[in-house]
């Protein structure tokens, strides 16, 4: 293992350094940082191209360029150097790509982490309902999504899901024609995803449509939307459906071990409920990250008390529901500071432009409920468009590893199709995305360009197309050595995970 990190690593650092020298020089063929003043009327302007020369050394050859360059990355690796300066803000290339950074992280973690599991889930789900009237619904909304340009659907999402969203709050009423259509669809999808006969699917129908009806009825007639809660029991109720979820999935309902241990760990959870309204005042990002591991760690204790014929199983379902109950808990407390933020934003919460509102001045649960809020629509545009490709990849890869005979073997020992799914087919099935993933998420770190331009996003993409067209070298060398960096080693972590996933791949082989 050793000889292979330090063989991938060195390689690593040879197509950096090749990649490095190339987009250099493309860089300084294309880009003219003294154009502005040629084209000046100023008095000066032999002083200001004579200063800007020395500043990025224009009077020096390319390669000689790239190798000063270099030297100031190496001193600026071991602590003694920089990576160049920006002629355009004057600021150092190292603080600008902090700023961008830190932007495009919030925006791509969170969108890529909702991808994965929305579109992995979905897409398990439609190859398990191969050729069904679901499957070929998923199949045209992948195939849709997909195709669609991503500024329409920015702008689609700034005229509906924020002016539109905004504007239903003034007065947020759902009407009985909106009632009946919602709960139709609501029927339908969740009919078709259960599947069975006629008989079920109906059964299914009907009370998904009627829970549905109840619910809108209810936050239209109560003004939920004006002043949104959980509630202890809200979360009770939302807990143990995500305990027999979670149970279902990790050890079918037969441990009930396991089972047990996720059901306390919701009564836990929700008996902590009032205790935690007065600590949450004093909240930090810090503390928020402490209780979730007490949470996990309660959880864990749960788990393995419980016991069973593997602890393991029982504490890995308590552990995920200790999870799903803690978001639970927190998304009620950031709800409950709704009407303050609205009155910030002058009612109108759902942001369209920019990252945090300028001069916010709140606790801790207004600036992060002022960061979901900005963080919706650009992370719902990046999410449905690689939403459809997880779904498709998860389809095939699926598909293809439940037809080999391995499969075929665990069904005719008698395994349940829970165990054959999850523990026999879902691993192998992962391996193809173990590639697609790492890679994702290095594209989607260099910057959404379109939908950061669009949501007034100051990100790594902004940072790059506002550098090259303002001729700024250096800030577009910072840019491309951070992609170029991570697309690096995300090929390193997708050979090591499918180590991880499948034991029949050597790494060192």
């Amino acid at each position: 293992m050793f000889t292979f990190l330090v063989r991938r690593l060195a390689s690593a650092a040879a197509v950096l350094l090749a990649s490095t020298f190339v987009f250099f020089m493309l860089v300084d063929f294309a880009t003219d940082p003294l154009e502005d003043l040629r084209t000046s009327s100023q008095i000066n302007r032999d002083q200001l191209m004579e200063q800007r020369t020395r500043l990025l050394n224009l009077d020096t050859p390319p390669v000689l360029r790239y190798l000063i360059w270099l030297r100031g990355l190496l001193g600026f690796l071991w602590g003694d150097g920089t990576m160049g300066e920006s002629w355009r803000t004057n600021r150092e290339v190292t603080d600008l790509l902090a700023g961008a950074v830190g932007v495009t992280l919030r925006l791509v973690v969170v969108a890529t982490f909702l991808a994965m599991i929305t579109g992995i889930t979905v897409g398990i789900a439609s190859a398990l309902r191969q050729y069904t009237g679901f499957d070929y619904s998923i199949t045209f909304a992948s195939f849709l999504l997909y195709s669609l340009p991503t500024f329409w659907i920015a702008v689609l999402l700034k005229q509906w899901g924020a002016i539109g969203f905004n504007d239903f709050l003034r007065d947020p009423t759902i009407g009985t024609g909106g009632l009946i259509g919602i709960s139709v669809v609501a029927g339908l999808v969740w009919s078709a995803l259960v599947a069975g006969d006629l008989r079920r699917r109906l059964i299914t129908f009907a009370a998904a449509g009627a829970a549905t009806a109840v619910t809108l009825w209810f936050v239209s007639s109560t003004g939920w939307f004006l002043n949104p809660s959980l509630g202890p029991v809200l979360i009770a109720v939302t807990g143990v459906a995500i305990a027999f979820a979670v149970t279902v999935l990790s050890t079918g309902l037969r441990n009930r071990r396991a089972l047990y241990s996720a059901l306390t760990v919701v009564g836990i959870g929700t008996a902590l409920w009032y205790p935690l309204q007065f600590v949450f005042p004093y909240a930090t990002f810090w503390l928020i990250v402490g209780l979730l591991l007490v949470s996990l760690g309660v959880a864990a204790l749960v788990g393995w008390a419980f016991g069973g014929p593997d602890r393991g199983q029982s504490m890995r379902t308590a552990g995920l529901t200790a999870v799903g109950v803690a978001v639970l808990i927190f998304a009620d407390r950031v709800m409950q500071v709704w009407r303050i933020y609205s009155d910030y934003s002058d009612n109108r919460p759902i942001a369209t432009l920019g990252a945090a509102t300028p001069g916010l001045n709140g606790d801790f649960w207004v600036e992060t409920l002022d960061q979901y809020t900005h963080l919706i629509l650009p992370t719902t545009s990046l999410l449905l468009i690689s939403f459809a490709s997880y779904t498709r990849y998860a389809r095939g890869s699926l598909l293809e590893v439940l037809n080999q005979d391995y499969i075929r073997t665990a069904r005719a020992k008698g395994l349940t199709e829970r165990t054959v799914v999850m523990r026999h087919a879902f691993r192998n099935a992962l391996i193809p995305l173990a590639t697609i993933i790492p890679l994702d998420i290095a594209a989607i770190l260099s910057g959404a360009v379109i939908t950061e331009r669009i949501f007034g996003w100051t990100g790594m993409g902004n940072l790059f197309i506002t550098s090259l067209n303002g001729d700024d070298p250096y800030p577009v060398m910072g840019f491309f050595l951070v992609t170029g960096t991570v697309a690096v080693l995300a090929n390193l972590v997708a050979d090591l995970v499918y180590a991880g996933l499948d034991p029949r791949i050597r790494v060192n082989a």
